[in-house]
């Protein structure tokens, strides 16, 4: 095959607006699932999280064939959080499929990874997906697309991009804004793609040169570094240069001989002999590898420029649990098991940090978002680790001798009886509204801008206040002076003064002074925050107390007990909701909050 029959193409969208069922619909139509095959609709979200969260969290690559063309798609993640996968797929690409919802229209991760792609001298083509959507404006939804090239400062050359109207569900396409038929399928897309994104400018007969994005593992294989080829071709069987950031001048890089080579088919991979330039690879035999690092001709190593990605911006630390029922429900509690397994994520994923804090037993990770943390956390509770984790805190900046921290862009898409409740959650939080746009379907847009800081918590507040119904999706904006300070919860924290099991008994006293956090029959220790105080200030109380058994009966004291349902928090919700003195603790089948010092004469000597 040559380069010139080979077309690399990433899908990149806002969250929700199509791009994996897209990648499904072209999978089948291109013929990689045959017609009696059973396939799990989004094959491409394969991660767990991703599959319950429904959304893509690692980007992914597949290869059809369409024609005498291999087509290289690469499947993008959403949210902002996971920018750095996104920046990282851009790197394997000739071109983007902008795909855009025909009634939401370009929302914030619209404009950020457009704005990427744009910066990458990457053409696009628009694809306005869901136009059998009752409340469908592909006509204005286009004219907001323009104006979004506009705003980014595209070239006339960027704007003469194909448009095509598509129901992915379907599997269903056409050129230009309409609706397609009963008779059509994505021919007009798989076309488009061919004739408007341009084949790599490469040179396939040059030394070799080959730049790694991403990384995999295989229980068998190890390591597995995934890239494109730059220029040259790599073929198995040859030596092969490791070229990173470490290598000193007058030394010699890694090299070796390249003993398995892959290349992407369908959903997944296969052997091959050789990859020419253009193409994308995944080698295994360098356990050394890391992202951004060139695989080059040993005779004549020539590094590609690093990938750069956006910095972070909130860290928390990670530390090894130390409550009292550390170790009941995990595998993995030590302080090395958890520094390794987050040396293993840093080196997978390039937009998180790692540093050490005056506690060996403590690290600090820093990361895009408390969505991009979670997810973290999430993931390595499943693998069976046991730890604690910190309220996040935004990483502040000196610009001119003064303080700066985050700005977020936010837009908030909400039901029109709800918008004075955004505005009003937002104004405590220092949030501006910077755009109301009524709907026709009796839903509003609000963009607004705050500062990092006031939006911990505020999705999961947002979703209280409108009963499930608000999208909220926010990206980095810049940076803004220091605002001062911003409230937090309302209640303080009711803590359990004691070790042992809740009764029911104990909690019916307790719920009208608070919200309970947990039932009857849970084990508690001291200092184990069990619900929110009403009042600001914190309640230390006895929730395991039985009723004493007398022989002295009355008719209140026999009435049954009716314990209100308590308030089960998440992940996300109990990083939001914890002061600054509280942890929570993660183990594989629990989460707990807790005071940091648990003893409340400890406490209170520190206080002092």
């Amino acid at each position: 095959m040559s380069f010139a029959a080979l077309r690399n193409v990433a899908l990149v969208a806002h969250v929700d607006h199509g791009k994996t069922t897209l990648v499904d619909a072209l999978l089948r139509s291109t013929g990689v699932f045959s017609a009696h095959q059973a396939v799990v609709d989004r094959v491409m979200d394969s991660n767990d999280q991703e599959r319950e969260r429904g959304i893509t969290i690692l980007a992914k690559a597949a290869a059809v064939q369409w024609g005498d063309v291999k087509i290289n798609l690469v499947d993008t993640p959403g949210h902002a959080d996971f920018g750095g996968e996104v920046e990282r797929s851009l790197a394997l690409v000739d071109g983007v499929v902008l795909l855009v919802d025909a009634a939401e229209g370009p929302l914030p991760q619209t404009r950020y990874v457009l704005s990427k792609a744009l910066a990458a001298g990457l053409p696009a083509i628009l694809v306005i997906n869901k136009v059998d959507r009752q409340d469908a404006r592909p006509d204005e939804v286009l004219d907001e697309v323009y104006e979004l090239f506009m705003d980014l400062g595209a070239t006339d050359a960027d704007i003469e991009f194909p448009i095509i109207s598509a129901i992915a569900r379907d599997s269903k396409a056409v050129v230009g804004v309409g609706m397609p038929g009963d008779g059509d399928d994505l021919t007009p897309l798989l076309q488009c793609i061919v004739d408007h994104v341009p084949p790599p400018s490469v040179d396939p007969d040059g030394p070799l040169q080959a730049i790694v994005t991403n990384l995999d593992a295989s229980d068998y294989l190890g390591r597995l570094a995934i890239g494109r080829v730059v220029r040259g071709t790599m073929r198995k069987g040859e030596r092969v240069a490791l070229l990173d950031e470490e290598v000193l001048e007058g030394t010699r890089p890694v090299d070796r001989k390249l003993v398995g080579l892959m290349g992407f088919s369908g959903i997944g991979r296969e052997d091959v002999e050789e990859r020419i330039a253009g193409d994308l690879f995944v080698v295994a035999g360098f356990p050394e590898v890391e992202i951004g690092d060139t695989l080059a001709d040993p005779l004549n190593p020539e590094a590609l420029p690093r990938l750069s990605v956006d910095e972070p911006v909130l860290r928390m630390t990670f530390g090894v649990n130390t409550s009292p029922l550390a170790g009941k429900e995990g595998k993995y509690l030590t302080s090395r098991h958890l520094r390794e397994r987050l040396e293993r994520e840093v080196l997978g994923n390039v937009s998180i940090r790692l540093e050490d804090t005056d506690s060996p037993d403590v690290l600090e990770v820093a990361g895009r978002g408390e969505l991009q943390l979670a997810v973290l956390i999430e993931t390595m509770r499943r693998e069976g680790y046991e730890l604690q984790a910190s309220r996040p805190e935004v990483i502040v900046k000196d610009i001119d001798g003064k303080r700066h921290e985050p700005l977020e862009r936010g837009v908030c898409d909400v039901p029109e009886e709800h918008v004075g409740t955004v505005t009003q959650a937002l104004a405590p939080r220092k949030g501006r509204v910077t755009d109301l746009r009524p709907g026709d379907t009796g839903r509003t847009v609000v963009t607004f801008e705050a500062p990092a800081r006031g939006l911990i918590g505020f999705r999961g507040l947002l979703l209280t206040a409108t009963r499930g119904t608000a999208l909220l999706h926010t990206h980095h904006a810049g940076w803004t002076p220091w605002v001062g300070d911003l409230p937090h919860r309302q209640g303080g924290a009711m803590l359990a003064d004691r070790t042992g099991v809740t009764t029911a008994y104990a909690l019916d006293n307790l719920q009208t002074r608070g919200e309970l956090f947990v039932g009857s029959g849970v084990t508690v220790y001291e200092g184990m925050v069990i619900g929110e105080n009403s009042r600001p200030e914190e309640m230390i109380v006895n929730c395991v107390r039985e009723k004493q058994k007398t022989n002295i009966r009355t008719h209140a004291s026999d009435d049954a007990v009716k314990l209100v349902p308590p308030k089960v928090h998440t992940l996300e919700s109990a990083i939001e909701f914890i002061a600054e003195d509280e942890l929570v603790e993660v183990t594989p089948a629990n989460i707990r909050i807790r005071k940091r010092v648990l003893k409340e004469q400890d406490r209170r000597r520190l206080k002092r």
